[in-house]
């Protein structure tokens, strides 16, 4: 089993990204009409809602339409609003003791996983890992700060815009920490979910959002599968969201721990995993660093490095099923 990672620079909306738009869209538009077409809001309330929440990515989304071929369904789609549930497994950890990254794990399916690395200059430059063609599961900007994210562990949808979208959008618009959270407690997400945020001053924190309860900001680096208790028994014994998050604190506590060392229990179990057939393995491991303003991508036995004065664009292959642990390698 292989996994295909593309890194993308494009500057402004243009070619490259209709291009990701036309091979993906195929596979995003099954999904987005798999609760039939009338399930999903119409054009008018999903643009209107979009431009009301996130008004400077406005002009983005309507170039973004324009690429896409102006169609109803495709514009209702890229405002990800109220989009069908999605879920993943994940870990990070926002590591501030010898160094100043965010590190994360994303644990889900080979088999709907973009495979996109975008550097963009949109409203900021920023680059980050893509889903749904516009929105990231985790990114930086040139202004030194970080997000990712995790699922919250809530087995709830509600009212909301999809968090790719709005991890986007807080990338775009926002320098610190502080200004995150601002548009967090602002602008509601249609599912529960965990961000961790990092900016260049070393300052963190993990909000827990969802659709039906206020925004909690909580004063921790970590984040996995839960919020502040577990409130979905099975997806929690599946995904092993506390023994991660209890991992993840014994590291952060170990006085012997380094920035070195934290990298290498990335690649590891119990925070990497392989269960790729059941849509549940390490699909990357995405290191964030704000002092050296690099992303650097790693996998048991390859790894790749990106900066916004220094990005590649090219095609990265990854064996999935013939995975080492770093501590063998020491990569």
């Amino acid at each position: 089993m292989f996994l295909y990672l593309r890194s993308i620079s494009e500057d402004k909306p243009g070619e490259k990204w209709q291009d990701i738009f036309e091979r993906t869209w195929p596979f995003y538009k099954k999904w987005f009409l798999q609760e039939g077409y009338s399930n999903r809001p119409g054009y008018l309330t999903s643009s209107e809602a979009l431009r009301d929440a996130m008004p400077e990515l406005y002009p983005i989304y309507e170039e973004l339409c324009n690429l896409a071929g102006g169609g109803d369904t495709e514009s209702r789609f890229l405002s990800q609003y109220n989009p069908p549930p999605f879920m993943s497994g994940c870990s990070q950890i926002a590591w501030t003791k010898d160094a100043n990254f965010l590190i994360r794990n994303y644990d889900y399916s080979p088999r709907l996983f973009e495979g996109v690395l975008l550097k963009t200059n949109w409203l900021k430059p920023v680059i980050g890992i893509g889903d749904c063609i516009w929105g990231l599961l985790d990114g930086m900007n040139g202004d030194g700060l970080a997000v990712s994210l995790t699922f919250g562990g809530r087995n709830i949808s509600g009212g909301g815009f999809g968090i790719p979208l709005v991890l986007r959008y807080v990338l775009e618009t926002c320098t610190t920490v502080d200004e995150a959270i601002a548009v967090f407690k602002r602008v509601p997400v249609h599912m529960s979910y965990n961000v961790t945020i990092l900016d260049k001053f070393k300052r963190f924190v993990t909000v827990f959002l969802s659709p039906d309860r206020p925004v909690s900001i909580v004063a921790t680096c970590i984040g996995t599968n839960h919020q502040h208790s577990i409130e979905w028994e099975n997806y929690a014994s599946m995904s092993a969201t506390l023994p991660r998050m209890q991992f993840l604190e014994k590291c952060l506590y170990n006085a012997d721990e380094t920035a070195t060392s934290i990298k290498h229990k990335f690649l590891n179990p119990p925070l990497y995993n392989t269960e790729f057939e059941k849509g549940f393995g390490t699909l990357y491991t995405a290191i964030y660093d704000l002092e050296k303003m690099e992303i650097e991508l790693r996998w048991p036995n390859k790894k790749s490095t990106y900066s916004f004065l220094e990005f590649e664009e090219e095609k990265l292959q990854v064996n999935l099923s013939k995975m080492f642990f770093g501590h063998k390698l020491g990569i």
